[in-house]
């Protein structure tokens, strides 16, 4: 039986950032990689609207300006009726238009890309983003990024940093634990990471962003990062209740309530909801469960297109 055979098998029985410079750092308790630094865009002047927002492109693609910086997370730019391969032989068609293309974008410091999946960096953005342009994602997908000449790739493992910095300000992307599926089933899907960014001038930090990423919720999985990055000011949470073959491999509303539990963030910003058939839960039953969770009031509902203030 061949790879894709036995995943399909394996899946079905489990029922399944002139003058801003990155320079990647190490916790102590990480494995020892060599450093990189290398200079890249131009900061976006800072005060340029508000100063941390969030607008949705559509599934987990979101083009952050947090100060100075301009980053973009898992980059899925395929159109209504285009299909995105999931793997094992899988396609789902997109049912839904980005809000933006690659050519609509501003000038971009750097990419957070959670898993290399068709619905989160696709062909287009392979055609379409600059070569030169740091994505910061696991090991596995960094290393596929370079042979497809996305040479500033950098592949992170859990609790490892890469940093943005300008005049005044630093922008600090950190990998944290994911599960994409449950267990067993997450082994046959690609390598995920969390992501927490924060942002900081002078006189302190600003924001902290969390990024699930394409996870389940698994307490023994997950703990650890309120433990080590506690006061997380908003979440952006990928929801939908994603089935492949039966397998619940992304977080359906319980999960989202219950990791908003474990994490506490003032802001939830859901995403990844409604994109393509695999979505199989809506975001109205997160909204739901979350008021009945007395979460309402931290939820911040956003529809492609619309731009959120994430310290408000």
């Amino acid at each position: 039986m061949d790879r894709k055979m036995l995943g399909a098998a394996a899946l079905a029985a489990a029922g399944a950032g002139a003058g801003v410079a990155l320079a990647r750092s190490l916790r102590e308790d990480a494995p020892a990689v060599a450093e990189h630094a290398w200079t890249v865009r131009a900061a976006r002047p800072a005060g340029e609207a508000a100063e941390a927002t969030a607008t949705f492109v559509g599934t987990a693609t979101v083009l952050l300006r947090l100060g100075a910086f301009t980053l973009l997370t898992d980059p899925n730019f395929l159109h209504l009726g285009q299909r995105a391969y999931l793997g094992y032989g899988l396609w789902s068609k997109r049912r839904t238009e980005p809000a933006l293309s690659i050519d609509e974008l501003p000038p971009l410091d750097g990419v957070v890309l959670s898993h290399l999946h068709g619905d989160h960096f696709d062909r287009v953005a392979r055609r379409g983003l600059p070569r030169d342009l740091p994505v910061l994602t696991t090991r596995p997908a960094a290393r596929r990024l370079r042979t497809w000449r996305f040479g500033e790739a950098v592949g992170l493992t859990d609790w490892q940093s890469a940093e943005f910095s300008a005049p005044g300000e630093t922008l600090r992307v950190t990998a944290v634990p994911a599960r994409h599926g449950p267990p067993g089933v997450h082994l046959l899907m690609p390598v995920t990471m969390g992501s927490i960014i924060d942002w900081q001038r002078a006189d302190g930090r600003r924001l902290r962003l969390y990024v699930s990423g394409d996870t389940r919720y698994r307490q023994r999985v997950l703990r650890e990062i309120p433990e080590r990055y506690g006061d997380i000011d908003a979440a952006l949470l990928h929801l939908g209740g994603t089935r492949i073959l039966g397998a619940l491999v992304t977080m359906n509303a319980r999960d989202g309530v219950a990791l908003s539990r474990l994490l506490q963030p003032r802001r939830i910003v859901p995403i990844h909801y409604d994109d393509y058939p695999v979505f199989q839960e809506p975001l109205s039953t997160f909204l739901r469960m979350a008021e009945v969770s007395g979460l309402a009031d931290a939820v911040r509902p956003v529809i492609r297109g619309q731009t959120v203030d994430l310290t408000a």
